[in-house]
């Protein structure tokens, strides 16, 4: 039988539908179901249908068998294992991980936190993949969707996500565990072991399983091994500068730290109209890449005899507008907020630590300046992440810049190295075939 190009699309398209929408069903239902509208197909069709049906129908339902990353204690290497995946329960999705980022997160857990209590687990959280199945209740995903995990959800339920002042959600896993970074529950098992999914995610795995309210659906044409980054780097610092501090046009800015989440700060500064973007690192060979991203000046603390503080405030006539502090370091913060400028300086804390205390002088808030922090850079998860993609899909959001080495799932440990001694902005890890 002959097919103009045109209906063999809108074939397969239908056919795609069908499948996703009753994957779930008995093989006996299926088939007849398929039976009774074979005579919208034709056999051009077959071959594919009958292999995507009996990959869908294999696994739906089962545990799934595959490879991971587990960090089984504090201090030392990941090990490539093989675990165990459980299906996916009521409102829970099933999701195969194209592509991870290696975030600095990621090492504070495993070098910095040392809570015994927090492994073993399954690290990342910085990832994209395909829906493979979803339990009973979930009507908004189905098996083939492009999707984000997220480390913090939004269940659009409870007062945080009600309302517009933040984007913290009470059912989120870092409600009540921040120290030991995931929840009591898990999906995995290895070695007859339970398995953490840290925070709520574990993007080191050929397969995770996350609740429907920590899942964004994404573009068709997403290219997972960029969008992955919009799991948490990109949009912490981005949404830092254009969300939590508010950047002014015509401002001044200086970002302190330029990892990813430092340069996408910078990002962020130089999209809300900053006139005067310094970057502020002690790796100056960082200064070239931001100043991809807008950086105007470029400061290295190690240059100078005095208090980086009085540095800036050299620089800029008593100090900026807005600092953004992307280290995760208590004294680096407390100088970000002494280089603002008193009776309206804004200064922003970005990096993730929960290790020690900061102090301040009372008299720098009482001056007028603004001390605030930031999580996800103040984006509502499921709302903003699609948003995002769909920023970089129209060329207007960088993510193929903060990529600068790609690695396979079994290489992790050495994107953590190059992470640890400031080698890489960002290693993608290529974890499955999409």
């Amino acid at each position: 039988m002959n097919c103009s190009s045109k209906m063999r699309n809108s074939l397969h398209s239908q056919w795609k539908t069908l499948i996703s929408k009753y994957s779930w069903c008995a093989g006996g239902s299926m088939f007849l179901y398929l039976r009774q509208i074979q005579t919208i197909a034709v056999p051009f069709f077959f071959s594919e249908v009958a292999h995507t049906l009996h990959r869908v129908m294999a696994t739906a339902g089962q545990v799934i068998k595959c490879k991971a990353a587990i960090a089984w204690e504090p201090n030392k290497p990941m090990v490539i294992e093989e675990i165990e995946v459980a299906p996916p329960q009521a409102h829970e999705i099933r999701i195969k991980i194209v592509a991870t980022g290696v975030c600095h997160t990621d090492l504070y857990h495993l070098f910095e936190g040392n809570n015994k209590e927090g492994f073993p687990a399954v690290l990342g959280h910085e990832g994209a993949g395909i829906v493979e199945s979803v339990g009973p209740g979930v009507t908004k995903f189905k098996p083939g969707d492009k999707v984000i995990p997220l480390f913090i959800s939004q269940c659009g339920q409870c007062k945080f996500c009600k309302s517009p002042k933040t984007n913290l959600c009470e059912r989120s896993w870092s409600n009540e565990r921040y120290d030991v970074m995931s929840d009591i529950d898990s999906r995995f098992t290895c070695r007859g072991k339970k398995v953490l999914q840290f925070m709520g995610t574990s993007t080191f795995s050929e397969y995770t399983v996350l609740n429907e309210i920590a899942v964004a659906k994404i573009h068709d044409s997403a290219p997972l091994d960029k969008v992955c980054l919009l799991g948490c780097g990109i949009p912490t610092g981005y949404g830092a500068a254009v969300n939590t501090a508010k950047v002014e046009p015509g401002s001044t800015c200086a970002v302190f730290g330029l990892g990813a989440v430092g340069l996408a700060a910078v990002m962020g500064c130089k999209a809300a109209g900053a006139a005067r973007i310094i970057a502020v690192d002690v790796n100056k060979d960082k200064f070239e890449k931001a100043k991809v991203f807008g950086a105007t000046d470029f400061v290295n603390p190690k240059e100078h005899s005095k208090p980086i503080s009085q540095v800036l405030a050299e620089m800029t006539n008593g100090g900026v507008d807005f600092s953004l502090e992307c280290v995760g370091n208590v004294e680096v913060m407390r100088s970000a907020l002494e280089s603002c400028v008193k009776g309206w300086g804004v200064s922003v804390l970005v990096g993730w630590t929960d290790m020690h205390d900061f102090s301040a002088r009372p008299i720098q808030l009482i001056a007028g300046r603004t001390w605030k922090g930031t999580l996800f850079g103040g984006f509502k998860s499921k709302d903003g992440v699609p948003k995002l993609v769909n920023e970089y899909l129209a060329r207007k959001l960088k993510l193929d810049e903060f990529v600068t080495h790609t690695m396979t799932l079994d290489r992790v440990n050495d994107a953590v190295e190059l992470m640890k001694h400031g080698k890489c902005i960002r290693t993608v890890l290529n974890v499955s075939r999409q």
